[in-house]
């Protein structure tokens, strides 16, 4: 009889731990709630991290250990940007060598950025991109398909031609969503709850995103009008915050179409950390439904974000390309931040991959 018990309960543990990527809590964890009886999600959370939307190349798996973590920290093309700036420190006081290879993204040094020094921790495990389906951790883009709406980033023809973030209607980083990510530096969210909403103020570029709440799915009825982020709509399903959003601006470059649906899931895994699940559905982008799993950990309140590139830089912008039309050349985008930087080489001798 009793190893009878202490056979099933082996099979039972093992049962659990197999099944952790369907785990939304910490076992044992029991979620606060709000005034009213709602899962209390409210506070500053953040997801500031080396973990991104999609696996690099040279990650060959989901989860990894603190080893192969450090490695990959240590090949990020961030990482790696910071440290060349750290190690000029007092070297260039006017900061001149930056620029001698004429690449005028590289005035945006690391001083100005923070993508953190460490992949993510979700669900107690260190990941190497936020998709967990496909298990190849890439968006499944159907061959040809249209990636987004919006204008070309090349076309300097008037302000209303130059993209979202440049002209400060939304940032370039994807955080407001949909889907909501991580970028090189604000990433932090605060969450504020009523019985009737909830609003998730993005740090990056101030972008709000209010989501009327209802009762239950059956009760989600969504606006007929595109807005920018798309039109969200939220209800409970016990510890959990389930939020659907579609009709998405056809301009913005979002993960959806003005036609796709995204679903997304809020829980409380711990006291310091919230789960975000997220499930693409558009069959016009993509060749299958794709999800993913982010941690957001409780943080500090978020800096004011000032957006001057469409409040004040427009003018040069335009200047500029004025100025180069005039000698016969075509106004194009600059090469990158990280633009001339050799990555880290791999045991193996190859370049390292962002």
């Amino acid at each position: 009889m009793k190893t009878r018990l202490l056979a099933a309960t082996a099979l039972t543990f093992a049962a659990i731990m197999g099944a952790g990527s369907a785990l939304a809590q910490a076992p044992g964890y029991t979620t606060p709630k709000t005034a009213w009886g709602a899962p209390d999600l409210q506070g500053f959370w953040n997801n500031t991290s080396i973990t991104s939307l999609q696996r690099s190349p040279d990650a060959k798996s989901l989860v990894v250990d603190q080893k192969e973590a450090d490695r990959l920290v240590n090949r990020n093309i961030l990482v790696v940007l910071t440290k060349d700036d750290e190690a000029q420190a007092g070297l260039d006081p006017n900061n001149t060598k930056i620029l001698e290879d004429k690449n005028n993204d590289r005035g945006y040094n690391a001083f100005w950025i923070d993508p953190g020094t460490k992949l993510a921790t979700v669900k107690g495990e260190l990941r190497t991109s936020w998709i967990v389906e496909p298990a190849n951790g890439r968006i499944p883009y159907k061959p040809g398909a249209s990636r987004g709406g919006g204008y070309a980033i090349t076309n300097f023809d008037g302000p209303e031609t130059r993209p979202m973030a440049e002209r400060c209607v939304l940032s370039f980083s994807g955080s407001y969503g949909p889907v909501m990510q991580n970028s090189m530096y604000n990433n932090t969210f605060q969450f504020v709850q009523t019985p009737s909403a909830v609003m998730i103020n993005v740090e990056m570029n101030h972008d709000v995103r209010n989501i009327p709440i209802v009762a239950s799915k059956a009760q989600a009825k969504h606006s007929p009008v595109p807005k920018w982020g798309g039109d969200s709509v939220g209800w409970y399903e016990g510890g959990t915050l389930v939020v659907q959003t579609t009709n998405v601006h056809p301009n913005q470059r979002a993960m959806i179409t003005s036609t796709g649906k995204l679903t997304e899931r809020f829980t409380r895994w711990d006291d310091h950390q919230m789960l975000y699940e997220f499930e693409v559905d558009d069959p016009e982008l993509y060749s299958q439904v794709w999800r993913g799993e982010m941690a957001l950990n409780a943080s500090q309140p978020m800096y004011e974000y000032a957006c001057h590139e469409g409040n004040h830089a427009m003018p040069g912008i335009l200047g500029g390309a004025r100025q180069l039309e005039s000698e016969g050349k075509v106004p194009g985008m600059g090469p990158g931040i990280a633009a001339g930087l050799v990555l880290p080489r791999d045991e193996a001798g190859g370049e390292g991959f962002n």
